[in-house]
């Protein structure tokens, strides 16, 4: 009910030229980073899995799969990607330390990785647009790379 409500107010507050900030509370309203165990949490109710090399999820260890400080638009992308796909989806790669820097790094909550499985293979390839150098665009801009093992996925 709570979020019904802000979004009705932020619609109206749009409506009339108004800048509305949001309460700092409700993460997925303000597409905020939000806490390894909010996104564990996530996405064990849309049933999708991770897995960890090492077994933890520490983000300064790069054997382990974090989710600390990922971007809600993040998790809501690999879950949206998962209903639209209808596969069985597998993170392996979150927040942890060991990936490439930049501004829409996986340090950043921007990237997450996901098993490479012949659904989510076939499925990319069908629906979105090459843009070359194994990388496909999905129409809502998100990029998905395909890395031999595992899919590197950008949500902007």
């Amino acid at each position: 009910m709570r979020k019904v409500l802000l979004g009705l107010v932020a619609a109206a507050a749009v409506a009339v030229g108004l800048v509305m900030v949001l309460p700092t509370g409700d993460a997925d309203a303000t597409g905020k980073e939000i806490s390894h165990k909010a996104a564990a949490a996530k996405l064990r109710n849309a049933n999708i899995g991770w897995v960890s090399s090492g077994g933890c999820s520490n983000r300064n260890n790069p054997t382990c799969t974090s989710f600390t400080d990922i971007k809600s638009g993040t998790i809501n992308g690999v879950i949206t990607f998962k209903k639209s796909s209808k596969c069985k989806i597998t993170v392996t790669g979150g927040t942890e330390t060991g990936h490439a820097p930049g501004k829409y790094s996986h340090w950043n909550g921007y990237k997450i990785d996901i098993s490479r499985t012949s659904c989510a293979t076939n499925y990319i390839k069908r629906n979105f647009s090459y843009i070359g150098g194994a990388k496909w665009r999905s129409s809502a801009g998100n990029v998905y790379f395909d890395e031999g093992d595992h899919w590197d996925i950008t949500y902007y």
